[in-house]
């Protein structure tokens, strides 16, 4: 594996730690209000804002983070697959 192919997948798994994270706030109350959950909103709001259009929340439970995992994963698998060619 080359340098660039592991920083991208290091920056791919941060990425997926941020959303975790994110996703997790919501269960505490005004977690999201301080300081890390609005720079973490920042950051994880406009890809997951992408699968909350596609998808509706069910009832109280909103799906599309796993959604958007699974999309994740397939970009990770497919930049792999592109770096591996270099």
């Amino acid at each position: 594996m080359g340098l660039i192919e592991q920083v991208v997948l290091l920056l791919l798994d941060i990425y997926n730690y941020l959303i975790i994270a994110y996703v997790l706030m919501s269960w505490v109350p005004n977690a999201r209000d301080s300081y890390i959950g609005e720079l973490l909103g920042k950051l994880v709001e406009p890809y997951l804002s992408i699968f909350r259009k596609i998808i509706p929340p069910l009832g109280m439970i909103d799906i599309s983070p796993i959604v958007a995992f699974v999309a994740l994963r397939f970009i990770r698998i497919g930049v792999v697959q592109v770096l591996s060619y270099f």
